[in-house]
């Protein structure tokens, strides 16, 4: 496993990420003090080029050494175990993009859906970056996101995909409405749900199995408001949260999607869903795009990125 930072003397970590990658891949952990600002959107190119996930550097402080160990050996037992491809540092393409397309996916029961939900946590910011930016500007559901990340690289990955695709991507105030063609996020160290009129609500109850932001809370909400008019989708990520929402989507008639084996960073998330029967398609990262499209009424021919 590589640790590096993005700003350092004589090369900075993204080409040093990119180097690695290119002749002896290593799981890359980012670890930053790159946290705000500007810098944090460099942080997520990292990313792109291969690292698998992003860490605060610690602070100084009473207590903060034995906590920061303690987060920062759990984040590295989690990034070893991830299986990485090499790739040419002339291209910093996510691997994750490289799988075949196969055949479409049929469109979700009961028409077309009404709100999308999807849910991410190791190598999800890639993954999201893929699937988002295949997305066309007219694109017209409204799409909840739940991305797990350290504190402080919230605002820099909302704007990192903001650059990457058409769509208006944002961090969800409580009270609006879900609109067509936006992207929301929770704020940090908050759930995002639904209250009873479909408007979005911050909610700071209890984590869930460790999570808060929860996948899982978030699935259930968009189950109990939208039902079968709702489309949930599974990415990458080390553990279960997820897996019993998808579960209540799919109890409900929903559309879900689980991202296969293949193309995950960690399979783990997206695992818990299929073993509970709650993934109707199971998909390469590659083309979930093109089943929303499909599913919203969206398809190949309306496209206008």
């Amino acid at each position: 496993i590589v640790c590096t930072d993005f700003h350092m003397p004589g090369m900075t970590g993204l080409d040093l990420t990119r180097e690695v990658m290119a002749q002896f891949p290593r799981p890359i952990l980012v670890v930053s003090s790159a946290v705000g600002g500007a810098d944090t959107e460099r942080v997520f190119e990292l990313l792109q080029a291969g690292a698998v996930d992003v860490f605060p550097k610690p602070a100084a402080g009473p207590g903060a050494d034995a906590l920061a160990a303690e987060q920062l050996i759990k984040k590295v037992k989690i990034v070893a175990g991830v299986w990485v491809l090499r790739r040419s540092s002339r291209n910093s393409a996510s691997p994750l993009s490289s799988v075949a397309d196969r055949s479409p996916a049929p469109a979700g029961p009961g028409g077309r859906p009404r709100l999308i939900a999807i849910g991410a946590s190791t190598g999800g910011p890639a993954a999201l970056q893929t699937i988002l930016s295949g997305l066309p500007s007219s694109f017209p559901v409204p799409i909840l996101c739940v991305q797990h990340i350290s504190a402080g690289f919230l605002e820099g990955l909302v704007t990192w995909l903001a650059a990457h695709c058409t769509l208006s991507v944002r961090i969800a105030r409580a009270g609006e409405t879900p609109q067509p063609g936006c992207i929301y996020f929770p704020h940090e160290e908050t759930h995002l749900v639904l209250d009873r009129r479909g408007r979005l609500q911050d909610s700071r109850e209890a984590p869930l199995e460790s999570h808060r932001p929860s996948v899982t809370v978030t699935f259930r909400s968009v189950a109990d408001v939208f039902g079968s008019a709702a489309v949930g989708v599974l990415l990458t990520g080390m553990g279960r949260d997820g897996g019993e929402g998808m579960k209540a989507l799919a109890d409900s008639g929903a559309l879900t999607i689980a991202q296969d084996e293949a193309s995950c960073v960690v399979y783990g998330m997206p695992r818990d869903a299929v073993e509970r029967g709650a993934a109707r398609l199971i998909l390469p990262v590659n083309e979930i795009s093109r089943a929303l499209r499909e599913a919203a009424g969206n398809g190949p021919g309306s496209e206008d990125q």
